[in-house]
């Protein structure tokens, strides 16, 4: 079939094989003109199909030489459409992985059920024995109690008042004004078990529990923080309450793991065109307009390049990890500093539907949505005729 893309508000249903191994091609070849990293041998990716897990794979694998196991959900063609984004990715690097000697294994499933959990515990002490580090990059918005069998969805609302500010939708270019009614506590709670850290901690408690973790194993998952302009509908909103939840067990983690010398981590990341943040209202114009600002002062990085910085700056430097007060690895300090957010409000103040375009970046954030799809990516003809069912190797 010949692939175009279609969109469902912030969502694309379509994704092109070709575009998206090209996207991975990219950032292997990014990684493979830094220095190597010395850092893990073994490493467990939870949500390895894109964003921060996919690249955290790519550098552990073709910055560090370590072995891999990625595990997503299962999402490929059916014939009438296309596979995911994250399975396209997912191939292109089993197949990359496979050419450059690297051992890589794939397990696909629900991330949040137990079954998933034991059949990547199964797999590690078969094939590796244990891993030395385990990155958390779930993101989702529905997740099933694998206890309780409850499920929970998760909302993206402020707390405790109505919030109002400038929105755009990045397809059209029109900016206007957002309003979003503050979240239950019911929505709140549901929030935080989905996508706080319960299931991060089942998993490692699961892997030490089966003698998976190797002695000095590190964990870490993703989080943001953001401007003021984001406060009130993200890390103050029940985003933020989950995070917050995020980064309390990566201190009940510390401890736990203090009996091989392990240590947890939550990163703190900055504003990049994922697909989760094109979900969350203000974020994509704020994004756009923040693009500008770091471009122009050179200061611009994408998700491979913020998890090179994490890998090589942050979780292996020769110095040691460094941290902020509350224990967090910030690599979202570029983004943060002074110079960079003032200009980024002056900008948030004019911003109209007139001038948009002038004021922000937002043709790069919509180009990089499709890329995350496969879409508007150089060197791929997007006229030819494609087969949309892709096999991916080394999958369990």
């Amino acid at each position: 079939m010949i692939i175009k893309p279609r969109t469902r508000g912030f969502i694309c249903t379509t994704a092109h094989p070709q575009g998206c191994a090209r996207q991975v091609e990219r950032q292997i070849e990014y990684i493979q003109t830094q220095p190597e990293i010395k850092g893990p041998r073994k490493v467990l990716v939870i949500g390895a199909s894109t964003g921060y897990g996919l690249a955290s794979r790519i550098t552990a694998a073709f910055g560090a030489g370590a072995s891999t196991v990625g595990v997503y959900r299962q999402s490929s063609s059916n014939g009438a459409r296309t596979a995911s984004a994250g399975w396209y990715n997912s191939a292109a690097f089993e197949e990359l992985a496979e050419k450059a000697g690297l051992q890589s294994y794939s397990v696909t499933g629900d991330a949040f059920s137990k079954e998933t959990k034991d059949r990547t515990i199964q797999l590690i002490r078969s094939e590796l024995g244990q891993v030395d580090l385990v990155i958390y990059s779930v993101a989702s918005a529905r997740r099933t109690d694998p206890v309780t069998g409850e499920v929970y969805n998760s909302v993206i609302k402020p707390i405790g008042d109505t919030y109002t500010n400038k929105t755009v939708n990045f397809h059209t270019g029109e900016v206007s004004q957002i309003s979003i009614e503050p979240a239950t506590d019911k929505e709140i709670d549901d929030t935080t078990r989905v996508m706080g850290g319960d299931d991060w901690q089942l998993w490692i408690e699961a892997l030490h529990q089966a003698g998976a973790l190797a002695d000095h194993a590190t964990t870490i998952a993703f989080s943001y923080i953001g401007p003021e302009i984001t406060q009130s509908v993200y890390r103050k909103g029940t985003i933020g309450r989950a995070k917050d939840h995020l980064e309390l067990t990566a201190h009940t983690l510390n401890d736990e793991l203090s009996s091989i010398d392990g240590r947890a981590y939550v990163a703190v990341t900055k504003g990049l065109v994922t697909q989760s943040s094109s979900a969350i209202p203000v974020v994509p114009l704020y994004t756009s307009a923040l693009y500008k600002v770091m471009k122009e002062k050179g200061l611009h990085e994408g998700c491979i390049e913020q998890t090179y910085r994490l890998f090589a700056e942050r979780l292996y430097a020769i110095e040691g990890t460094s941290v902020d007060e509350e224990g967090r690895i910030r690599i979202d300090d570029w983004e943060m500093s002074p110079d960079v957010q003032d200009q980024v409000t002056q900008i948030w103040d004019k911003l109209t539907t007139d001038n948009i375009y002038e004021l922000t970046d937002l043709e790069s954030y919509k180009q990089e949505f499709f890329q995350l799809f496969g879409f508007e990516t150089e060197g791929v003809d997007y006229e030819a005729e494609t087969d949309p069912d892709v096999t991916i190797t080394n999958q369990r």
